[in-house]
């Protein structure tokens, strides 16, 4: 029993580290295992190592160096400041991007990406603000004095907007970029960003087209082992970023109190010269009056 106690904190502490993404951890995610030959986009042509039984096998080397050049990207993107969109609409990506999300504090589209996100950013920002006045006044208990119907009705409301804005209620400007599982499958997403200038990281499968991204990470879309592996080391970078980003914040502040403390201390110093300096008005009269008795 005792040493079952000893390993718990332990193995708490391993999951709590990132983990690194390495070639075997790929293969036992089925990363490498893509679409039908006669299913495949021409363009994937480079990332693919060869075919295996009518599928095609990507070359996981590629996949490797791809997905972290896309998390180094990340990591400086959010460092910066700037926030990450995780988009996966697809019902093998929708609970991982959801947690991975909620544990990098990103924000997310797991259920439909509503037209105009991005390009119509204004008016989803207006959804957004009645959301959150319904939620308001369900706090407050304003339903609870409504008749049955309005208030059920208010209800439905207030959950059919979370179903599409939970992951994005706090977004208050463009983001900085958009994580995307499936490019196919999120055309409209890609289409947005693309329009309004955002760089997107994408999981591109054999079928799908990298041109579009800014970052493909060729690799299978469609298996969940293989969505959380690639979606899990985004959100360690996005963990580094903001970590880097903390120790910036927490370093000028540093700066700026040594600053202000030395300014006090010149001040004090120079007050404290000024009132035990012997130049004053008497002492100026009896260095002039030479017949002045001492």
């Amino acid at each position: 029993m005792v040493l079952e106690t000893e390993k718990k904190p332990a193995e708490e502490n391993e999951e709590q580290q990132p983990r690194s993404v390495t070639m075997k951890s790929l293969l036992e995610a089925g990363v490498h295992f893509g679409h039908q030959r006669r299913r495949w986009n021409p363009k994937m042509d480079r990332y693919i190592y060869a075919h295996r039984n009518g599928i095609h096998i990507v070359d996981l080397q590629q996949t490797l160096q791809h997905l972290e050049n896309a998390a180094s990207f990340v990591e400086d993107l959010v460092s910066k400041g700037e926030k990450i969109v995780m988009v996966g609409t697809k019902k093998q990506a929708q609970d991982t991007i959801q947690n991975e999300a909620g544990r990098c504090g990103a924000f997310f589209v797991n259920t439909r990406w509503l037209g105009g996100t991005l390009t119509n950013f204004t008016t989803i920002q207006g959804r957004i603000d009645h959301l959150v006045a319904l939620e308001t006044r369900k706090a407050k208990g304003e339903l609870d004095v409504l008749p049955k119907k309005e208030a059920l009705k208010i209800q439905h409301t207030i959950d059919k907007l979370n179903r599409f804005l939970s992951g994005i209620k706090e977004m208050t400007q463009i983001p900085g970029a958009l994580f995307v599982i499936d490019v196919t499958r999120e055309s409209i997403a890609i289409a947005e960003a693309q329009r309004v200038g955002i760089p997107i990281i994408a999981l591109v499968d054999t079928d799908g087209d990298p041109t579009l991204v800014n970052y493909p990470i060729p690799g299978n879309d469609d298996a969940i082992r293989s969505v959380k592996l690639v979606t899990s080391r985004i959100a360690d970078a996005i963990i580094e970023g903001n970590n880097r980003l903390n120790s910036i914040q927490s370093e000028s502040d540093e700066n700026d109190e040594q600053a202000s403390d030395e300014v006090v201390e010149n001040v004090y110093e120079n007050n404290t010269k000024n009132e035990s300096s012997p130049d004053t008005e008497e002492t100026k009269e009896v260095e002039s009056d030479p017949d002045k008795p001492e």
